[in-house]
C-alpha cells in the first residue's frame, strides 16, 4: 500500500500494517464510505472482538518420559478473538464485573505468579463490587514486589505517595519507585532525590516538634494554675461553715479535678508524642530509607528489526506513531484542526525523529478500534509507541464514577454512546500492547480522565537530568504507559487561528525546536505554561497534565524524543 497523505489512512512505505488488516482498512477508515461501515455492522467486522478481556487459557498436554499430563489453565490479558482463538474462556458480558476477572487471576496469584499477584492487586485497587480495597491490593502487592516485579513496585509507590490503605510517606513512595526502577540504593539519582524529600520531612518534623513545645508550654502554664486554684479550694472548704457552702465547694472541687486529669492525659499524650518525633528526627538516615539489596542488571533489548534508535551506548529500540485525527463528522460539529495537527506531527515525528508513522483521517469506531488493535501486529517488545488522538471528547457519570471517551467520525450526539471509544477499551490494550514504552498524547474534551491518578508524580516533579546515560538507561530498561492530556476532567480550546488547536501548536513546536534528548516530563513542563497563557488570553482555564496509567502494565520506565541528528 502507497503512502499518501491524501488518504484516510496513511502507512510507512515500507510497512504493510499487517496482511490480515489490508482488507479490513482499505477505505473503511474514510468517513464518506458508508457501504464498508455498513458491512462492519453487518457482522463482517465484530467491535466485541477487539475488546481485551481477561482470558483463561486452557492447560497445556505434556509428556515426561512416558507420562502424559494437563497443565494448569493459564491467565492473560488478549483480544476476545484471541482468546477464542485459542480455545480460551472469558466473560463476554460482564466485563467491568472485577470478581469476574479476579476469579480468572486468583489460581496462579495464590499459585505464586508475581505477575498475576500484581494484576490480582490492580483488580482490587480498582474497586471490587465497586469499591476499592487498597489493604488487599497491598498484601498482593507486596507478594509480588518481594519478588522484583516492577510493575507492582511501581504501584506500591503510588499508594504510599497518595496514603491510599496506608500513612502517606513521600519517602516510603520514593524508595519503592527506586525498586522499580532498579536503581541501586546508593545510586547518586536516588540519594539526591532522597535528601531532598527527607529535607522536607525534616522541617516539617522541626515544625510539628515546635508546635508542640509551644502546646506544652501552654498546657503547662494552665495545670500549674489549677493545682493553684485547687489546693486554694481545699483551704476555703476546710474554713466553710455552713452546709451548703461545703456542698458547693466539693462540686467546685470535683469540676477542677475532671479538668486537671483532662490536661494530664493530654499533655502526657503530647509529650510522649514529642519525644517519638524527636527520635525520628534524631535517627533520620542521611540519605533517607536506603536499602542494601543488589539491583539488578539493567535488560538487554533484544533487536526486532527496524531502524532502532541508540544514545551513546543505550539502544532505545524502535519508535513508532499511531496518529488518529477527526475533523469531519457525521452528526457532530466539525473540527478545523485536527487533520493539520496529525499532518504536521506526521512530518516532524518522520523527518526530525525518525519514528515510522501510521495515520487514521475521520475514522468512525471500527477504524479507530482496529487501528488500536492491529498496531500490535507491527510492535516488538523493545519498541516505542506515541499514540495521539486529536479530535471530540465527552464523558458520562456512570454512578460516582466518570467515564471519558473519545469520539470517532461516526458519533452520536450524547447520550446515545453507541458508536463512542471508551478509555477502557483504549487502557485495555495498552496493557497488551508489545511496546516497552508508550506515551498516549490525547487532545480532546475531558483527556485527563484516561487516567486516574494524579498528576505528575512524585520523582517527576523534581525533574532529574534525563540527559543523564545511567538515569536513561534505567528509565529504558522498565515499560511505561504515560498520558500528556491537553486538559483534565474539563473542556479544552479549539484554533486560534492558526490552523492548530493551543495544545497542539505548543506541543509541535516544541517538538520542533527541541534538538536534544528530550523526555516527556521536559515536553509536558515545556508546554504547559504556554497552553495556561494562551488560554487565559481569552479569559478560559485549561491546565494540561502529565499522568501515569496504572492498571495497564507501568513500571515506571520513560519515553523519549531522540533528534536523528543525535544519533
Amino acid at each position: 500500500m502507497q503512502s499518501s497523505k491524501s488518504n484516510s489512512v496513511v502507512f510507512p512505505k515500507r510497512f504493510f500494517f499487517a496482511l490480515m488488516c489490508v482488507a479490513a482498512f482499505g477505505n473503511a477508515y474514510g468517513a464518506g464510505n458508508n457501504k464498508v461501515a455498513d458491512k462492519a455492522f453487518e457482522g463482517q467486522i465484530a467491535i466485541a472482538d477487539l475488546h481485551v478481556v481477561d482470558c483463561l487459557l486452557p492447560g497445556q498436554v505434556r509428556q515426561l518420559g512416558k507420562r502424559m499430563f494437563l497443565t494448569a489453565r493459564r491467565p492473560i490479558r488478549t483480544t476476545a478473538a484471541n482468546c477464542r482463538l485459542r480455545g480460551g474462556e472469558y466473560v463476554a458480558w460482564d466485563r467491568a464485573n472485577y470478581a469476574s476477572a479476579l476469579k480468572v487471576w486468583m489460581p496462579s496469584a495464590e499459585g505464586g505468579d508475581a505477575d498475576a499477584q500484581t494484576s490480582v492487586g490492580e483488580i482490587f485497587e480498582r474497586g471490587l463490587g465497586g469499591e476499592p480495597n487498597y489493604e488487599a491490593a497491598l498484601i498482593w502487592y507486596r507478594k509480588a514486589a518481594d519478588k522484583g516485579n516492577a510493575r507492582a513496585q511501581f504501584n506500591l509507590g503510588t499508594l504510599y505517595e497518595q496514603g491510599l490503605g496506608v500513612p502517606k510517606s513521600q519517602l516510603e513512595a520514593l524508595n519503592w519507585y527506586r525498586q522499580a526502577w532498579g536503581l541501586s540504593s546508593d545510586s547518586v539519582i536516588f540519594s539526591s532525590a532522597a535528601r531532598r524529600e527527607q529535607e522536607a520531612l525534616r522541617l516539617e518534623l522541626q515544625k510539628q516538634l515546635g508546635e508542640k513545645e509551644q502546646q506544652l508550654d501552654v498546657l503547662t502554664r494552665r495545670l500549674r494554675e489549677l493545682d493553684e486554684q485547687q489546693s486554694q479550694r481545699a483551704k476555703d472548704q476546710a474554713a466553710a461553715q455552713a452546709e451548703s457552702a461545703e456542698v458547693a465547694q466539693a462540686q467546685a472541687a470535683q469540676r477542677a479535678q475532671v479538668e486537671i486529669d483532662t490536661l494530664k492525659t493530654l499533655v502526657a499524650t503530647l509529650r510522649q508524642q514529642h519525644s517519638e518525633q524527636r527520635s525520628e528526627l534524631a535517627s533520620m538516615a542521611p540519605a533517607g530509607p536506603l536499602t542494601r539489596e543488589p539491583s539488578p542488571a539493567p535488560e538487554k533489548p533484544i533487536a526486532t528489526g527496524g531502524v532502532e534508535q541508540w544514545v551513546n551506548d543505550v539502544n532505545l529500540g524502535r519508535f513508532y506513531a499511531l496518529l488518529i485525527a477527526n475533523s469531519d463528522y457525521q452528526e457532530l460539529e466539525n473540527l478545523r484542526t485536527p487533520i493539520n495537527d496529525v499532518q504536521r506531527a506526521r512530518e516532524i515525528l518522520e523527518d526530525k525523529y525518525g519514528f515510522e508513522v501510521f495515520v487514521v483521517e475521520n475514522g468512525d469506531n471500527i477504524a479507530i478500534m482496529k487501528a488500536i488493535n492491529d498496531i500490535d501486529e507491527v510492535l516488538g517488545e523493545t519498541d516505542n509507541l506515541l499514540l495521539f488522538f486529536a479530535g471530540r471528547g465527552t464523558r458520562l457519570e456512570v454512578g460516582e464514577n466518570e467515564i471519558g471517551y473519545w469520539l470517532p467520525s461516526n458519533a452520536e450526539r450524547p447520550p446515545r454512546d453507541t458508536y463512542w471509544v471508551p478509555n477502557e477499551f483504549v487502557t485495555g490494550h495498552l496493557s497488551r500492547l508489545k511496546a516497552r514504552h508508550i506515551l498516549v498524547v490525547a487532545d480532546s474534551c475531558y483527556a485527563g480522565l484516561l487516567s486516574t491518578e494524579p498528576s505528575y508524580l512524585l520523582i517527576g516533579d523534581k525533574i532529574p537530568d534525563y540527559s543523564n546515560v545511567e538515569f536513561m538507561r534505567f528509565k529504558n530498561a522498565k515499560r511505561a504507559r504515560l498520558l500528556l492530556s491537553s486538559g483534565g476532567d474539563s473542556p479544552v480550546l479549539s484554533a486560534r487561528g492558526d490552523g492548530h488547536s493551543v495544545f497542539a501548536r505548543a506541543f509541535l513546536d516544541e517538538l520542533e525546536r527541541n534538538n536534544e534528548v528530550m523526555a516527556a516530563p521536559q515536553l509536558f513542563l515545556k508546554l504547559r505554561d504556554r497552553v495556561r497563557v494562551e488560554a487565559a488570553e481569552v479569559k478560559f482555564e485549561q491546565n494540561p497534565e502529565f499522568k501515569v496509567i496504572k492498571t495497564t502494565g507501568h513500571e515506571a520506565g520513560g519515553f523519549f524524543f531522540v533528534p536523528s541528528s543525535l544519533r
